[in-house]
Parts: structure tokens; C-alpha cells; sequence
């Protein structure tokens, strides 16, 4: 995993790539000093640090930047360092991780840099995760992040994935068995992967794709407990 630091004060950026060597100091950490810089030089991280106000663009346009190369992938960990606390509802926009206010403590750094750390090895683990499925006769490889949803059709199922969509021989109670850590079994004819869920009300699922997916009425209270955990234990969220 690698780790981005953006600030344009050289002193901070400094720290903050001290701090983080201090703590895992087999971390592959590069620094920038500008958004244009960091966002031309064309590198995935695991997680970034962005400072906010910084000359030319600011790190809510960054991070924005980010999501939107990241619309249909595993998300990044953004966490956001600056002096300014009337961003943090921005942060929120661009599901920012975490909002750390300079001067930075290192108590409280060491902390979120921690749980980051462990949440993106997380993420980093889940992307590789696959489910063997059959279609038209050849057995298939699926990544389970690039699948937005599975539909019951008949007397089969199917796939709606990055790649295409994929009619598969099975039973949506052994798939709602199988994928039950971050799938979600939204109504009798959905299973929803909940990474790719961008917002939900009380009888509906919006996807990261625009596509919108019946929710149960009598299984939203159960729905919303089971996203909070996903999202606890470390998953991946858009809303």
C-alpha cells in the first residue's frame, strides 16, 4: 500500500511524512506540493493526506478529482489536514475518512493513521475477493467489487457487473448465503453489493451507476443496521 501527503507548506508536509515513518516505517510514502503535481504524476494510494487551502487547487477539488477517477473502484482512505474547521462539511461530500485540524497532535495522528492503516488493508483484501460463477457453458472469474447487483429471474440469476451482465444457474439463497458479508438481500429479486450503494431511503437503493433497486419497506430498519456494520467493520461507502 502506498500513501500520498499533499500540502504546500513544505514544513508540514515534512512532519507529516515523519510521523507516518515513525509509526510504519515500511510505508511507501510520497509527498507533493501541489494538487496538480500529486494528480499529474497518475499514482493509485491507498490512503492520502490533503491539506484544504492550498494555492492553485484546493484538496476538496483534489479528492473530488480522485472520486471521480475512483467512480466504479475501490475507494481510497482521504484524510484531511488543515487549519480550517468550516471545511469539514465539504469532507463529507467527497466521504472523507477522517478531518485532523493543524497544529496536528501526534497522539491523536498516530491514532487515525492506525486505524486507517488497518481499514485500507481491509479494502486492500476485499478488492481480490472473486466468485466462481457459470454462464453460457464456460466458468467465469467475477471480482465481488465489480459487481453492482444480482437479480432473480426465473429459475435463474443474474449478474450485473462492471463487465456486462451474466445469467447464472443458481439460487439466490445460497448467493445471499455466500456473499453475506457485504451483500445486502434488498428485496426477494436483489442482492445488493453495498460498495456500490450511493444513497437509499425507505423503499429505495440509488447505485453508484444510476441504477435504482426496490428496498423491501419491512426490511429498511434491518437494511440500515447491516450497512452501518459494513461500514464499521471497514467497508467501503459512497452514501
Amino acid at each position: 500500500m502506498k500513501i500520498a501527503v499533499c500540502d504546500d507548506e513544505r514544513v508540514i508536509t515534512n512532519e507529516i511524512v515523519e510521523l507516518i515513518k515513525m509509526k510504519l516505517p515500511k510505508a511507501d510514502v510520497m509527498s507533493f506540493s501541489s494538487g496538480e503535481e500529486m494528480l499529474k504524476a497518475q499514482q493509485n494510494f491507498s490512503i492520502y493526506f490533503l491539506d484544504i487551502d492550498m494555492a492553485g487547487l484546493s484538496g476538496i477539488e483534489i479528492a473530488k478529482e480522485i472520486r471521480a477517477r475512483q467512480a466504479q473502484e475501490s475507494k481510497s482512505i482521504i484524510i484531511f489536514v488543515t487549519a480550517y474547521r468550516e471545511y469539514m462539511e465539504d469532507a463529507f461530500d467527497v466521504n472523507a475518512y477522517h478531518y485532523l485540524v493543524k497544529p496536528v497532535k501526534e497522539e491523536k495522528f498516530f491514532t487515525v493513521l492506525d486505524r486507517a492503516w488497518k481499514d485500507a488493508a481491509a479494502l486492500e483484501e476485499n478488492s481480490k475477493k472473486k466468485i466462481l460463477i457459470k454462464s453460457s457453458g464456460m466458468s467465469k472469474n467475477v471480482f465481488l467489487k465489480d459487481i453492482f447487483y444480482i437479480e432473480s429471474s426465473n429459475k435463474k440469476v443474474v449478474f450485473h457487473t462492471i463487465e456486462g451482465s451474466f445469467e447464472v444457474y443458481t439460487k439466490m439463497e445460497v448467493l445471499e448465503k455466500e456473499l453475506e458479508e457485504s451483500f445486502y438481500r434488498c428485496h426477494r429479486c436483489y442482492l445488493v453489493n453495498m460498495e456500490k450503494i450511493e444513497n437509499y431511503n425507505s423503499n429505495t437503493i440509488q447505485l453508484i451507476n444510476g441504477e435504482k433497486l426496490i428496498l423491501a419497506q419491512k426490511k429498511y430498519p434491518e437494511f440500515v443496521k447491516a450497512f452501518m456494520c459494513y461500514a464499521k467493520k471497514g467497508g467501503i461507502v459512497n452514501v
